[in-house]
Formats: structure tokens, sequence, C-alpha cells
């Protein structure tokens, strides 16, 4: 099974979903290939704003301070309910296209076997922790830098990619696939290029989703003719063609 997950590393709803998709998982016993995919709120943020966390929501949705930290703490409870730590009053202000380019740097690694295959899930819930939680710049390229070693990614593969614009392509293309999906906002899973779940839901929608995933990979039933065996008659295989 795989799973395509589009997401950004600044995203609260985004780290709750990755933990209810995980328990879900989980409870099923199914095995996913996970496929962490960019998509940015807010490309034109900047790693240099004045601003707290509270400010910048309450001006972007015309609200005010107030309603930014009375939101910040409704997503705190409901993320700690799924076992995650906020500590959104020490979220640094970032862009993360440099986050997501390095996404993509572990991908490529882990698809060409030179990193393991869960680096690029090792390296977003780094990326998650370190925004929410430890009050991290992940915008500042020493401190991904950081997190990209610490996840597996060897320094000097990491630091050239974020001394140039690699992958860049790669986090549009990224971006304009989940429009093309319909995707209205993020977090937006597609399990078995079939079927979506759009936004961080209980964990039993995801089992759900995983269950219909599950069903529509059940073997064929082979129809044969009277008499005629089911192992291969007049049909070619990997040692021959039987006459």
């Amino acid at each position: 099974m795989r799973i395509d997950v589009w997401s950004d590393v600044v995203c609260p709803w985004c780290y709750i979903g990755k933990r209810r998709l995980e328990a879900a998982l989980a409870e099923s016993g199914d095995t996913a290939t996970v496929v962490w995919h960019s998509f940015q709120l807010d490309p034109s943020s900047t790693n240099d704003d004045p601003r707290d966390l509270a400010t910048r929501l309450g001006e972007k949705y015309g609200r005010g301070r107030e309603w930014g930290l009375q939101a910040n703490a409704q997503v705190t409870e409901v993320a700690a309910e799924d076992g995650l730590e906020y500590h959104l009053d020490q979220a640094k202000p970032v862009n993360t296209v440099d986050a997501h380019r390095l996404l993509h740097l572990a991908l490529h690694l882990a698809e060409a076997g030179e990193v393991p295959a869960d680096t690029q899930g090792r390296l977003k819930e780094r990326l998650l922790k370190a925004y929410f939680t430890d009050g991290l710049p992940v915008g500042d390229h020493a401190t991904l830098l950081e997190l990209a070693t610490e996840a597996g990614i060897p320094a000097e593969k990491a630091r050239a990619v974020l001394d140039g614009t690699e992958y860049a392509d790669d986090v549009a293309a990224d971006q304009a696939q989940a429009v093309a999906y319909g995707a209205n906002g993020v977090p937006f899973f597609v399990i078995d290029e079939k079927y979506g779940v759009s936004g961080a839901q209980p964990v039993e929608v995801f089992q759900e989703a995983l269950r219909r995933a599950n069903a529509d990979r059940k073997p064929v039933t082979l129809i044969t003719a009277p008499g005629a065996t089911t192992d291969g008659d007049a049909a070619c295989g990997p040692d021959g063609c039987p006459i």
C-alpha cells in the first residue's frame, strides 16, 4: 500500500493528521509506504517576521491577536489528545520552501538506496517537532542542516541543496498536483492513488479508507474452462510456455 501525503511543516493540523494516520496503520496492522509531498500554506512568508504567531494569525484572518491566541490554545489542546506537545508561543516565522526541498532530497536518496527507506519520514517528523515543540527556526539553513543530518542525510548533500535551488521545481509540482487532486487545504492524503482523505480526520476515517483500499486489492477470482487447472494451462510463465 502506498500513501501520498501533502502537508506543510508549519501546519498544526498536518502534525495531528500524521499521528492519526499512524494510529490507524498501527491498529489495522497494514504496512504502507508513505511519501511526503510539499504544500506551502504561505509561500510569501519570510524568516524574519518580528510578529509572534498569534499576531500573524489574527492579522491574516482579520480577527486580532486575541483570536489568534485562542486559536493556538484550541489546536494545542487537540494536539495533546493525540500525544503531541505544542509550544506555539515559541513558534518562529518561516518560509518552508527549503525544508520541503530537503524532504525531496531525502526521498531521492532513499529511492537511490543511499539512505534508509524511512529517511524522508524521519526528516518530516523532525521538522514538525522542531517547529511545534522545540521552537526552532526551520527556515534557517544552519538549523535545517542540523535537522537533516539528525535524520540521516549526509551533511554535504544537504548543504549542497541548501546552497542552491535544487528541488524547487519539485516543490512547485507537488503544490500543483495537490490542486489537481482538488485539495483545498492540507493535510491531504491519497491512498493507492484512489482514496482521498482531506484534513486531520478522526482515526476511524483513516481506518475506513485503509479498509476500502485493502478490499480493492483482493486477489482476482479466476474463471476456467471445465476440467482445466488454474496453475497456468495455456499461459507462459518465467520458466517458459507449456505445450
